[in-house]
Protein backbone atom coordinates (compact mmCIF):
# COMPACT_ATOMS: atom_id res chain seq x y z
CA UNK A 1 0.00 0.00 0.00
CA UNK A 2 3.07 2.52 0.73
CA UNK A 3 4.71 1.61 -2.63
CA UNK A 4 1.55 1.89 -4.69
CA UNK A 5 1.02 5.44 -2.77
CA UNK A 6 4.32 6.16 -3.34
CA UNK A 7 4.47 5.38 -7.13
CA UNK A 8 1.30 7.87 -7.55
CA UNK A 9 2.58 10.76 -5.79
CA UNK A 10 5.76 10.06 -8.02
CA UNK A 11 3.84 10.28 -11.07
CA UNK A 12 2.32 13.27 -10.15
CA UNK A 13 5.19 15.16 -9.66
CA UNK A 14 6.83 14.40 -12.89
CA UNK A 15 3.16 15.40 -14.37
CA UNK A 16 4.19 18.87 -12.77
CA UNK A 17 7.57 19.04 -14.06
CA UNK A 18 6.29 18.49 -17.84
CA UNK A 19 5.01 22.60 -18.28
CA UNK A 20 3.51 24.21 -21.46
CA UNK A 21 3.05 22.31 -24.27
CA UNK A 22 4.00 23.44 -27.75
CA UNK A 23 0.50 24.21 -28.45
CA UNK A 24 -0.09 26.44 -25.40
CA UNK A 25 2.73 28.19 -25.59
CA UNK A 26 2.07 29.20 -29.50
CA UNK A 27 -1.51 29.84 -28.57
CA UNK A 28 -0.54 31.91 -25.14
CA UNK A 29 1.94 33.81 -27.68
CA UNK A 30 0.00 34.78 -29.99
CA UNK A 31 -2.72 36.01 -27.69
CA UNK A 32 -0.28 38.38 -25.81
CA UNK A 33 1.05 39.58 -29.55
CA UNK A 34 -2.86 40.46 -29.86
CA UNK A 35 -3.05 42.36 -26.90
CA UNK A 36 0.44 44.06 -27.77
CA UNK A 37 -1.29 45.13 -31.19
CA UNK A 38 -3.85 46.18 -29.64
CA UNK A 39 -2.35 48.52 -26.82
CA UNK A 40 -0.29 49.60 -30.04
CA UNK A 41 -3.29 50.71 -32.20
CA UNK A 42 -5.09 52.57 -29.36
CA UNK A 43 -1.65 54.38 -28.92
CA UNK A 44 -0.99 55.46 -32.57
CA UNK A 45 -5.03 56.53 -32.62
CA UNK A 46 -4.46 58.08 -29.41
CA UNK A 47 -1.80 60.55 -30.24
CA UNK A 48 -3.23 61.01 -33.98
CA UNK A 49 -6.72 61.93 -32.71
CA UNK A 50 -3.99 64.38 -30.16
CA UNK A 51 -2.39 65.37 -33.09
CA UNK A 52 -5.41 66.18 -35.10
CA UNK A 53 -7.11 68.28 -32.36
CA UNK A 54 -3.90 70.03 -31.32
CA UNK A 55 -3.46 70.91 -34.83
CA UNK A 56 -7.05 72.24 -35.40
CA UNK A 57 -6.66 74.52 -31.53
CA UNK A 58 -3.79 75.92 -33.54
CA UNK A 59 -5.68 76.54 -36.79
CA UNK A 60 -8.49 78.67 -34.75
CA UNK A 61 -6.06 80.50 -32.67
CA UNK A 62 -4.16 81.42 -35.66
CA UNK A 63 -7.85 82.49 -37.02
CA UNK A 64 -8.64 84.41 -34.19
CA UNK A 65 -5.61 86.29 -34.04
CA UNK A 66 -5.80 87.65 -37.51
CA UNK A 67 -9.86 88.28 -37.51
CA UNK A 68 -8.36 90.53 -34.31
CA UNK A 69 -5.82 92.43 -36.35
CA UNK A 70 -8.28 93.29 -39.39
CA UNK A 71 -11.39 93.82 -37.52
CA UNK A 72 -10.64 96.93 -35.81
CA UNK A 73 -8.41 98.62 -38.64
CA UNK A 74 -11.71 97.73 -41.23
CA UNK A 75 -14.00 99.33 -38.58
CA UNK A 76 -12.15 102.08 -38.40
CA UNK A 77 -11.54 103.18 -42.02
CA UNK A 78 -12.74 106.45 -42.91
CA UNK A 79 -11.84 107.59 -39.68
CA UNK A 80 -9.81 111.06 -39.87
CA UNK A 81 -10.19 112.63 -36.43
CA UNK A 82 -12.18 115.29 -35.31
CA UNK A 83 -13.25 116.24 -39.06
CA UNK A 84 -16.27 113.79 -40.96
CA UNK A 85 -15.13 112.38 -44.47
CA UNK A 86 -11.73 112.92 -46.23
CA UNK A 87 -13.26 115.42 -48.43
CA UNK A 88 -12.78 117.98 -45.78
CA UNK A 89 -9.05 117.14 -45.40
CA UNK A 90 -6.50 119.71 -47.17
CA UNK A 91 -3.62 118.24 -49.09
CA UNK A 92 -5.16 114.38 -49.18
CA UNK A 93 -4.57 113.19 -52.98
CA UNK A 94 -5.50 110.75 -55.25
CA UNK A 95 -3.25 108.46 -57.62
CA UNK A 96 -4.32 110.76 -60.25
CA UNK A 97 -2.66 113.50 -59.02
CA UNK A 98 0.23 114.58 -60.86
CA UNK A 99 2.77 115.13 -58.14
CA UNK A 100 3.66 113.02 -54.85
CA UNK A 101 4.18 115.30 -51.90
CA UNK A 102 6.39 114.66 -49.34
CA UNK A 103 8.13 112.84 -52.09
CA UNK A 104 9.99 110.68 -49.77
CA UNK A 105 11.26 107.50 -51.17
CA UNK A 106 9.80 105.17 -48.82
CA UNK A 107 6.13 107.41 -49.22
CA UNK A 108 6.00 106.50 -52.58
CA UNK A 109 7.78 102.74 -52.58
CA UNK A 110 4.13 101.10 -52.93
CA UNK A 111 2.99 103.49 -55.77
CA UNK A 112 2.43 107.35 -56.53
CA UNK A 113 0.25 109.07 -53.44
CA UNK A 114 -0.41 104.96 -52.24
CA UNK A 115 0.05 106.55 -48.84
CA UNK A 116 -2.36 109.93 -49.20
CA UNK A 117 -4.99 108.95 -51.37
CA UNK A 118 -7.02 109.86 -48.39
CA UNK A 119 -10.20 109.66 -50.35
CA UNK A 120 -10.06 105.71 -50.88
CA UNK A 121 -10.50 104.66 -47.21
CA UNK A 122 -10.84 100.87 -48.79
CA UNK A 123 -9.48 99.40 -51.69
CA UNK A 124 -8.66 95.67 -52.87
CA UNK A 125 -7.83 93.74 -55.38
CA UNK A 126 -9.84 90.84 -56.90
CA UNK A 127 -7.73 87.24 -57.19
CA UNK A 128 -4.68 89.38 -57.43
CA UNK A 129 -1.49 91.33 -55.77
CA UNK A 130 -1.57 95.31 -57.40
CA UNK A 131 -2.10 97.17 -54.23
CA UNK A 132 -2.51 100.36 -56.59
CA UNK A 133 -5.64 101.96 -58.34
CA UNK A 134 -2.47 104.38 -60.21
CA UNK A 135 -3.29 102.34 -63.51
CA UNK A 136 -0.07 99.88 -62.87
CA UNK A 137 -0.38 96.55 -64.22
CA UNK A 138 1.98 94.96 -61.87
CA UNK A 139 2.72 96.35 -58.00
CA UNK A 140 5.63 98.53 -57.94
CA UNK A 141 8.80 97.11 -57.85
CA UNK A 142 9.86 98.65 -54.35
CA UNK A 143 6.89 97.76 -52.68
CA UNK A 144 8.20 94.24 -53.11
CA UNK A 145 11.62 94.86 -51.18
CA UNK A 146 10.64 96.20 -48.38
CA UNK A 147 12.30 96.17 -44.61
CA UNK A 148 10.74 94.46 -42.20
CA UNK A 149 9.04 95.81 -39.19
CA UNK A 150 10.80 93.20 -36.77
CA UNK A 151 14.33 93.60 -37.96
CA UNK A 152 14.65 97.17 -40.16
CA UNK A 153 18.58 95.60 -41.71
CA UNK A 154 15.97 92.59 -43.13
CA UNK A 155 14.55 92.79 -46.33
CA UNK A 156 11.47 90.55 -47.15
CA UNK A 157 11.01 89.86 -50.33
CA UNK A 158 7.08 89.41 -51.46
CA UNK A 159 6.49 86.25 -52.92
CA UNK A 160 2.12 86.90 -52.92
CA UNK A 161 -0.63 84.25 -53.15
CA UNK A 162 -1.28 85.65 -56.61
CA UNK A 163 -5.38 84.03 -56.55
CA UNK A 164 -5.80 86.00 -52.92
CA UNK A 165 -7.57 89.20 -52.64
CA UNK A 166 -6.07 92.36 -51.05
CA UNK A 167 -7.01 94.52 -48.84
CA UNK A 168 -5.59 98.01 -48.20
CA UNK A 169 -7.24 100.75 -45.23
CA UNK A 170 -6.61 104.19 -44.63
CA UNK A 171 -7.11 106.08 -41.64
CA UNK A 172 -6.07 108.30 -38.88
CA UNK A 173 -5.12 106.84 -35.97
CA UNK A 174 -6.94 105.86 -32.55
CA UNK A 175 -4.71 107.68 -30.33
CA UNK A 176 -3.92 111.63 -30.57
CA UNK A 177 -0.32 112.58 -30.16
CA UNK A 178 1.73 115.83 -31.51
CA UNK A 179 3.17 117.23 -34.30
CA UNK A 180 6.46 115.98 -35.44
CA UNK A 181 8.08 116.63 -38.31
CA UNK A 182 8.50 114.32 -41.16
CA UNK A 183 5.98 112.12 -40.05
CA UNK A 184 2.82 112.27 -42.05
CA UNK A 185 -0.27 113.59 -39.64
CA UNK A 186 -3.26 114.91 -39.67
CA UNK A 187 -4.67 117.81 -37.95
CA UNK A 188 -8.38 118.11 -37.64
CA UNK A 189 -11.20 120.18 -36.24
CA UNK A 190 -15.05 119.73 -36.08
CA UNK A 191 -15.13 121.47 -39.73
CA UNK A 192 -11.54 120.88 -41.25
CA UNK A 193 -8.41 118.46 -41.12
CA UNK A 194 -5.50 119.07 -42.85
CA UNK A 195 -2.68 116.16 -44.00
CA UNK A 196 0.72 117.50 -42.69
CA UNK A 197 4.21 116.50 -42.77
CA UNK A 198 6.49 119.44 -41.48
CA UNK A 199 5.35 119.12 -38.01
CA UNK A 200 3.19 121.89 -37.98
CA UNK A 201 1.34 122.93 -34.73
CA UNK A 202 -2.26 123.15 -34.90
CA UNK A 203 -3.39 126.72 -34.90
CA UNK A 204 -6.20 125.90 -32.10
CA UNK A 205 -7.51 124.81 -29.20
CA UNK A 206 -9.53 122.91 -30.57
CA UNK A 207 -7.92 120.71 -32.75
CA UNK A 208 -5.95 117.80 -32.45
CA UNK A 209 -3.44 115.79 -33.92
CA UNK A 210 -3.30 111.79 -35.35
CA UNK A 211 -0.89 109.86 -36.93
CA UNK A 212 -2.04 108.52 -40.49
CA UNK A 213 -2.54 104.68 -41.04
CA UNK A 214 -2.22 102.71 -44.00
CA UNK A 215 -2.21 98.92 -44.01
CA UNK A 216 -2.21 96.67 -47.41
CA UNK A 217 -3.41 93.29 -46.32
CA UNK A 218 -2.13 90.33 -48.61
CA UNK A 219 -1.28 86.41 -48.58
CA UNK A 220 2.30 85.57 -48.73
CA UNK A 221 3.63 82.08 -49.77
CA UNK A 222 6.55 82.05 -47.10
CA UNK A 223 6.71 83.28 -43.30
CA UNK A 224 9.20 84.33 -41.58
CA UNK A 225 8.34 81.17 -39.27
CA UNK A 226 9.31 78.75 -42.48
CA UNK A 227 9.38 78.61 -46.44
CA UNK A 228 6.44 77.42 -47.80
CA UNK A 229 4.42 78.09 -45.14
CA UNK A 230 1.62 80.50 -46.22
CA UNK A 231 1.13 83.59 -43.82
CA UNK A 232 -0.55 86.91 -43.81
CA UNK A 233 1.07 90.01 -43.93
CA UNK A 234 0.66 93.66 -44.62
CA UNK A 235 2.95 96.78 -45.95
CA UNK A 236 2.28 99.14 -43.31
CA UNK A 237 3.36 102.91 -42.55
CA UNK A 238 5.54 103.68 -40.05
CA UNK A 239 6.41 106.71 -38.24
CA UNK A 240 9.82 106.46 -35.97
CA UNK A 241 11.54 109.20 -33.77
CA UNK A 242 14.20 111.16 -36.20
CA UNK A 243 13.06 109.46 -39.59
CA UNK A 244 10.86 110.04 -42.37
CA UNK A 245 7.61 108.03 -42.85
CA UNK A 246 7.59 104.89 -44.67
CA UNK A 247 6.66 101.89 -45.52
CA UNK A 248 7.50 98.33 -44.11
CA UNK A 249 6.45 95.25 -44.75
CA UNK A 250 4.87 92.92 -41.29
CA UNK A 251 4.22 89.47 -40.64
CA UNK A 252 0.73 89.28 -39.07
CA UNK A 253 0.59 85.25 -38.33
CA UNK A 254 1.55 82.77 -40.34
CA UNK A 255 -0.94 79.80 -41.80
CA UNK A 256 -3.32 81.87 -43.34
CA UNK A 257 -3.45 80.66 -47.47
CA UNK A 258 -6.27 82.57 -48.48
CA UNK A 259 -8.31 85.72 -47.80
CA UNK A 260 -11.36 86.64 -49.89
CA UNK A 261 -13.18 89.65 -49.96
CA UNK A 262 -17.07 91.18 -50.55
CA UNK A 263 -17.98 94.94 -49.82
CA UNK A 264 -21.21 95.65 -48.31
CA UNK A 265 -22.84 98.48 -50.16
CA UNK A 266 -24.78 100.92 -49.40
CA UNK A 267 -26.50 103.06 -52.32
CA UNK A 268 -29.22 104.95 -49.88
CA UNK A 269 -27.26 106.09 -47.05
CA UNK A 270 -29.15 104.03 -44.63
CA UNK A 271 -26.24 102.66 -43.14
CA UNK A 272 -27.17 99.30 -44.31
CA UNK A 273 -26.01 97.41 -46.98
CA UNK A 274 -27.82 96.43 -49.63
CA UNK A 275 -25.73 93.94 -51.71
CA UNK A 276 -22.36 92.45 -51.75
CA UNK A 277 -19.84 93.09 -54.03
CA UNK A 278 -16.65 91.21 -55.26
CA UNK A 279 -13.69 93.83 -55.00
CA UNK A 280 -13.29 93.68 -59.05
CA UNK A 281 -16.76 95.44 -58.67
CA UNK A 282 -15.67 97.89 -55.89
CA UNK A 283 -14.59 100.95 -57.80
CA UNK A 284 -17.47 101.05 -60.01
CA UNK A 285 -19.98 100.57 -56.72
CA UNK A 286 -18.14 103.55 -55.20
CA UNK A 287 -18.10 105.77 -58.32
CA UNK A 288 -22.39 105.30 -58.31
CA UNK A 289 -22.40 107.42 -54.75
CA UNK A 290 -22.07 103.81 -53.51
CA UNK A 291 -20.74 103.42 -49.95
CA UNK A 292 -19.06 100.94 -48.28
CA UNK A 293 -20.69 100.26 -45.04
CA UNK A 294 -19.63 96.43 -43.82
CA UNK A 295 -17.04 94.43 -45.25
CA UNK A 296 -17.50 90.32 -45.38
CA UNK A 297 -14.00 88.67 -44.90
CA UNK A 298 -13.22 84.95 -45.54
CA UNK A 299 -10.22 83.35 -43.80
CA UNK A 300 -8.66 80.00 -45.14
CA UNK A 301 -6.42 78.83 -42.70
CA UNK A 302 -3.92 75.84 -43.07
CA UNK A 303 -1.97 73.58 -40.18
CA UNK A 304 1.60 73.99 -40.34
CA UNK A 305 2.95 70.96 -41.26
CA UNK A 306 1.58 67.98 -43.32
CA UNK A 307 -0.37 65.26 -41.92
CA UNK A 308 0.83 61.72 -43.16
CA UNK A 309 -1.92 59.44 -44.22
CA UNK A 310 -4.47 62.25 -44.29
CA UNK A 311 -5.87 63.64 -47.35
CA UNK A 312 -8.05 66.81 -47.41
CA UNK A 313 -10.81 65.98 -50.15
CA UNK A 314 -13.35 68.93 -49.20
CA UNK A 315 -13.92 71.24 -51.76
CA UNK A 316 -14.01 74.40 -50.63
CA UNK A 317 -16.75 77.13 -51.81
CA UNK A 318 -16.42 80.74 -50.65
CA UNK A 319 -16.69 84.45 -52.15
CA UNK A 320 -16.39 84.31 -55.42
CA UNK A 321 -14.78 81.02 -55.39
CA UNK A 322 -17.28 78.58 -56.64
CA UNK A 323 -17.16 75.21 -58.52
CA UNK A 324 -19.11 76.68 -61.34
CA UNK A 325 -16.24 78.24 -62.16
CA UNK A 326 -13.78 75.04 -62.00
CA UNK A 327 -11.29 73.83 -59.19
CA UNK A 328 -7.90 74.21 -58.09
CA UNK A 329 -5.85 72.56 -55.89
CA UNK A 330 -3.11 75.30 -55.88
CA UNK A 331 -3.93 78.50 -54.79
CA UNK A 332 -0.23 80.18 -55.23
CA UNK A 333 -1.11 80.57 -59.71
CA UNK A 334 -3.00 82.81 -60.91
CA UNK A 335 -5.39 80.50 -62.78
CA UNK A 336 -6.96 79.16 -59.27
CA UNK A 337 -8.60 82.54 -59.21
CA UNK A 338 -12.73 82.40 -58.89
CA UNK A 339 -12.21 78.34 -58.76
CA UNK A 340 -13.25 76.40 -55.93
CA UNK A 341 -10.54 75.35 -53.62
CA UNK A 342 -10.02 71.40 -53.74
CA UNK A 343 -6.41 70.11 -52.33
CA UNK A 344 -6.67 66.84 -53.29
CA UNK A 345 -7.14 68.26 -56.65
CA UNK A 346 -3.28 69.41 -56.75
CA UNK A 347 -0.72 67.55 -59.35
CA UNK A 348 1.84 67.02 -56.16
CA UNK A 349 1.05 63.86 -54.35
CA UNK A 350 4.40 64.06 -52.11
CA UNK A 351 4.69 64.19 -48.97
CA UNK A 352 4.89 67.63 -48.48
CA UNK A 353 2.17 68.18 -50.87
CA UNK A 354 -0.46 70.56 -50.05
CA UNK A 355 -3.55 68.04 -49.56
CA UNK A 356 -1.81 66.52 -46.54
CA UNK A 357 -2.88 69.65 -44.82
CA UNK A 358 -5.76 70.29 -42.71
CA UNK A 359 -7.75 73.73 -43.41
CA UNK A 360 -9.94 76.01 -41.36
CA UNK A 361 -12.41 78.39 -43.36
CA UNK A 362 -13.78 80.97 -41.21
CA UNK A 363 -15.67 84.01 -41.71
CA UNK A 364 -16.74 87.09 -40.60
CA UNK A 365 -18.66 90.33 -41.57
CA UNK A 366 -17.56 93.45 -40.56
CA UNK A 367 -19.08 97.02 -39.62
CA UNK A 368 -17.11 100.22 -41.04
CA UNK A 369 -18.20 102.34 -38.12
CA UNK A 370 -17.25 105.56 -39.97
CA UNK A 371 -18.99 104.87 -43.62
CA UNK A 372 -21.68 108.11 -42.76
CA UNK A 373 -19.04 109.66 -41.12
CA UNK A 374 -17.40 110.09 -37.70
Amino acid sequence: MRQHNSSNRSQMVQRRQEGLSLVELMVAMVVGLLLIIGATQVYINGHAAYDANESVSRMQETARYAMSILEPDIRMSNYWGLVKGAASIVSGQSPQTATSSPNWAGLTACGKNFATDLNTSLQADDNSYLLTWDGSATAHAACNSLSTTDAPSVVWNTSPMLSSDTLTVRRASAFTGTSTNNWLQICSSRTQGILMSTGSVCNAVSQQVNNLIVNAYYVDRNSRQQAGLPSLRRKTLISATGNQSAFFDQEVIAGVEDMQLQFGIDPLGTGVAARYVNPTDLKAALAANGQVVAVRVWLMVRSDTPEYGFTDTNTYTYADRQVANGTAGDLSVAGAATKAFKPSAVADTGLNSVMHYRRLLISRTIQVRNALGT
